[in-house]
């Protein structure tokens, strides 16, 4: 006979058949019945972050840098709602959580009861799938399921809420050790004969084709692939902003990221183009400008592991719906060495037209954000860091200035966007990533506001993570819209904000200031030395600009440039 377990330690007893080791989370009056079961299971470490939006951020970090499901825990009504964010920006970026509510009980369902949401009508625009888990006997197979949907096909969010007396009810416990099988949902996984036969014919057929390579390439594991068929056909590789890392920066087919603060070169090679490769992208609005003028001459291939992004927003000669890493190796056997040598050197001269945006090297005595980030980059690049960027104009100069050449070392809020993301994601990707690799953040001076609490986890945990906190004074991004398109009326985007050393210092964290470029070195070095977090504020010109720009709803190759004089 199977041993009588309460509903909250089934919970506690599948994470741990699930694998998990680390859960984000915050206690309430209805999840304490888990919270109290898992006092008896040391194998769980739990992180008390400081707002439940933390705890799903930082479980999305976790997941990104692991590959596994991240965890977070709240309780009902607010604990519940204040996720949701958090929820929303995991599955925008196809990021595998399962988060785990408490609700009030069954009979109270309903009534309007005290911190009473329904948090699964709340949330079914913005997860991948949720329950609401009314019988105790049910409570493991829905766990099991919600792991095995959060992981599989497209990645993304799991919500299960489960009422309080479900936690506290008791059955026979028996882990579900059948494999998970779910009518309508089965990820494809090769493209047919006649879409690869298709396929191959337009590739061997280009003289100027580029691969478009997003954030499917590192979810896939494809990236050895992308390479071999980019190399083999001398085809050359542009990235959208969660695909950087895929590819190595430094590899000479490599044009840098696309799109409308992209490299000048990429973006001019996507509309000469004659075959563009889409691979694990989604063709969304900050990648392709106007979608009418969109790399009008291209023959265009997309696979993609969810059939309702194909023909979505570009459509395409040959859709393929099936897992990238397979259908590429089904290609590359058969894709042909090319002569591309003239597109090729196309690309390499609108490269070197491009260069007048690198004002890394100005020496004019105004200190830019573009070269702390570059000096960042320079400082730790032999240890390959995972770096975290939030937000705004930081987010796009360190997708420009930060060379990324190994996969899952930039993580970012890429299609939500969200501000606040970065510090309680790297407090999760702190707990996923090797313990010898260097985790740092970079970070805007109005994103941090918004979750600066995280700060005290980092604390409590001992977390060694740097911040770098890109302080020009403004809500950076919205003030150069406001300055290019608003005849620089800047409606609330001057923001004040606290002295964060004297802030850092009172959460026990180390403070650093630099004002000047020539301080940046010393203040890194002591932030590495440092045992635990360290927060160093880099005060930077206020009015500079993230170029090239696209502005919205233009040609993609009509760029803003930086002036030259």
């Amino acid at each position: 006979m199977a041993e009588m377990k309460t509903g909250a330690q089934i919970v506690i007893e599948c994470l741990i058949k699930e694998g998990v080791e680390v859960v984000f989370g915050y206690p309430g009056g209805a999840n304490l019945p888990i919270y109290d079961a898992m006092t008896f299971y040391p194998k769980i470490h739990h992180v008390l972050t400081r707002h439940e939006q933390g705890a799903t951020h930082a479980a999305d970090g976790y997941a990104r840098v692991t590959g596994q499901v991240g965890v977070a825990m709240a309780t009902s009504g607010p604990g519940a709602t204040n996720m949701v964010t958090g929820i929303a920006t995991a599955k925008m970026d196809s990021s595998p959580i399962v988060c785990i509510t408490g609700q009030v009980g069954t009979g109270a369902i309903g009534g309007d009861a005290f911190q009473e949401t329904d948090v699964t009508g709340v949330t079914l625009p913005v997860t991948k799938h949720n329950y609401l888990v009314t019988d105790v006997r049910d409570l493991a197979y829905t766990i099991k399921e919600a792991f095995y949907i959060a992981r599989t096909g497209r990645p993304g969010p799991v919500l299960i809420d489960i009422p309080k007396d479900v936690q506290n009810a008791k059955c026979e416990f028996v882990y579900p050790e059948d494999p998970i099988d779910l009518p309508g949902y089965h990820p494809a996984a090769r493209a047919t004969v006649a879409q690869v036969a298709r396929a191959l014919a337009l590739i061997n057929a280009a003289k100027k084709p580029v691969i478009l390579a997003g954030h499917g390439i590192l979810l896939s594991g494809a990236t050895g692939q992308v390479l071999e068929m980019a190399e083999k056909g001398s085809i050359p590789i542009t990235t959208t902003l969660l695909g950087i890392g895929g590819i190595p920066a430094g590899h000479p087919l490599n044009m840098g990221m696309m799109g409308m603060h992209g490299e000048a070169a990429a973006n001019q090679a996507i509309q000469e183009a004659d075959l563009l490769l889409a691979f694990g992208m989604r063709f969304d609005d900050r990648v392709t400008g106007k979608l009418a003028t969109y790399s009008p001459n291209s023959k265009k291939i997309h696979i993609d592991i969810d059939a309702s992004e194909l023909n979505k927003n570009v459509r395409v000669d040959v859709a393929i719906n099936a897992d990238l890493q397979v259908v590429l190796e089904q290609f590359n056997g058969d894709v042909e060495a090319a002569d591309r040598t003239a597109w090729l050197n196309a690309i390499r001269d609108w490269q070197e037209d491009s260069s007048q945006r690198d004002i890394i090297n100005s020496n004019d005595g105004i200190f830019r954000a573009a070269q702390a980030i570059f000096d960042v980059w320079k400082f730790t690049k032999d240890n390959n860091p995972v770096v975290v960027s939030d937000v705004g104009q930081h987010q796009m100069l360190e997708a420009q200035y930060f060379k990324h050449e190994k996969p899952h070392t930039l993580i970012t809020s890429g299609g939500l966007g969200t501000m606040g993301f970065s510090l309680p994601a790297a407090i999760g990707a702190r707990f996923g990533a090797p313990k010898g690799q260097e985790v740092w953040v970079i970070v805007g001076d109005g994103s941090i506001q918004m979750t600066i609490t995280e700060l005290m986890t980092a604390v409590q945990e001992n977390s060694n993570i740097n911040i770098c906190i890109i302080n020009n004074g403004y809500l950076g991004m919205v003030r150069q819209w406001q300055q290019l398109f608003y005849d620089e009326r800047y409606a609330e985007t001057p923001i004040l904000s606290p002295d964060y050393v004297k802030l850092a210092e009172a959460y026990g964290v180390q403070g650093l200031r630099v004002t000047k470029r020539e301080d940046t070195l010393a203040a890194l070095s002591a932030a590495k030395a440092h045992n635990g977090p360290s927060l160093i504020e880099f005060v930077v010109e206020q009015h500079d600009m993230v170029y090239p720009m696209v502005p919205a709803g233009a040609d993609l190759h009509q760029m803003i440039r930086r002036p030259t004089a």
